[in-house]
């Protein structure tokens, strides 16, 4: 085994350095960017994290400068990339970084795995590819590539399987150049062994394969059945005063921690338990009266003097990792005035009169920037929304 893993490592490697992509995160050791680019790449496509990486190293391009940065500001460079806890995490990381490590990001494992957000295949990532230690850094695509290689039958989700590979991964990297076997095997698993229908005829380790041997790379990896989402309907209200709309900051822990949106009340499908309101209009109404006349408004008798009617205006939808969003928002067509100016808001958080021209200077949810489009389109076509 040991013989056939430095084949694999030194085969691959000498695959990699002849065909490999140029990524700007490729053309440097140091283990800031390094970290940045790991962080930015879980879970979002190379394409896409490309001009998010370059942004963010201009803006950025030290880890006392992402330290010291406005926590807002930090969000709202990443808006639109998702899973904004990752840029909380790598913020607060790089605190620790400053305020501890003088500014340099530590090389001792144990260190750098103690920093907020660093489990182990940023780990993994960070100590091979800048260290060049073989420490194994194991996502969707090394798991695809070693079962595959390795013809490993059990579900790759299994802790046990996954420790596995994380072996022979660390094994083959003491038999080559870990910062360029750990890229290595990531760039098979994206461009050669993909999930479907791999391209097996330019797999430069094809000869050794077990999984091709046996014929059976169309069904591995095998994985665990995948849990049921998460359904939530979320209603929204479109509040307007002139050329501004109100808006909420959601609290900072939680789903979109910090982010701002339409005022919104969350209901789960199926209901979590019983509601008194039947229909997405009564929500809508149950919620501006909560704006209107604080937690009180939850008497239905309150209720009833809110607006006289409501008009659906937009609808958008998300999908979580494991939550799927279906984003629908209300109008009241009638205002109380008083003096000629709209009522008080009594808002239960942190809320704003936002101008229209001044959209961009918020840190918005994608979906939530999908239905500012649309409410905005027709008279402020030219306004540039979420212009980083």
């Amino acid at each position: 085994m040991e013989e056939s893993l430095a084949a694999f490592a030194h085969t691959l490697e000498a695959w990699y350095n002849q065909t490999s992509r140029d990524l700007p995160w490729r053309r440097t050791s140091d283990p800031y960017a390094i970290l940045v680019s790991e962080t930015m790449l879980q879970q979002t496509r190379v394409e896409t994290v490309i001009p998010y990486y370059e942004r963010f190293m201009k803006r950025f391009p030290t880890p006392v400068d992402l330290a010291n940065a406005e926590t807002d500001d930090v969000l709202k460079l990443w808006e639109g990339l998702g899973y904004y806890r990752r840029a909380r995490n790598l913020k607060t990381a790089m605190e620790v970084v400053r305020d501890r490590h003088g500014g340099r990001i530590p090389d001792r494992p144990e260190e750098l795995e103690a920093l907020p957000g660093i489990g182990p295949y940023t780990l993994g990532a960070v100590q091979s590819i800048a260290f060049n230690r073989p420490f194994p850094a194991v996502d969707g695509n090394v798991l695809r590539v070693m079962s595959r290689y390795l013809a490993i039958e059990d579900p790759v989700d299994l802790p046990a399987v996954k420790r596995r590979i994380e072996r022979e991964v660390a094994r083959a990297l003491a038999e080559g150049t870990p910062r360029v076997l750990t890229q290595a095997i990531m760039e098979l698993g994206a461009l050669v062994c993909v999930p479907k229908r791999p391209r097996c005829e330019a797999c430069p380790v094809a000869a050794s394969c077990k999984a091709l041997a046996l014929g059976a790379t169309d069904r591995l990896p095998q994985r665990l059945p995948k849990r049921s989402r998460r359904r939530q309907t979320v209603v929204a209200l479109w509040i307007t005063r002139g050329q501004s709309f109100w808006a909420e900051k959601r609290p900072e822990g939680g789903l979109l921690g910090g982010m701002w949106q339409l005022p919104a009340v969350e209901i789960d499908h199926p209901p979590q338990a019983a509601s008194p309101l039947a229909s997405l209009e009564e929500y809508a109404r149950a919620r501006y009266a909560e704006l209107r006349f604080g937690q009180a408004a939850q008497a239905a008798a309150v209720r009833e003097e809110t607006p006289v009617a409501f008009e659906r205006v937009c609808e958008a939808t998300h999908a979580f990792t494991h939550l799927d969003w279906t984003v629908v928002v209300y109008a009241p067509l009638e205002y109380d005035q008083v003096e000629g100016q709209p009522f008080d808001m009594h808002a239960s958080r942190e809320g704003a009169w936002v101008a229209f021209e001044e959209i961009s200077k918020f840190v918005w949810p994608k979906v939530y920037q999908d239905v500012l489009r649309q409410l905005t389109h027709e008279k402020h076509k030219q306004l540039n929304l979420f212009s980083c």
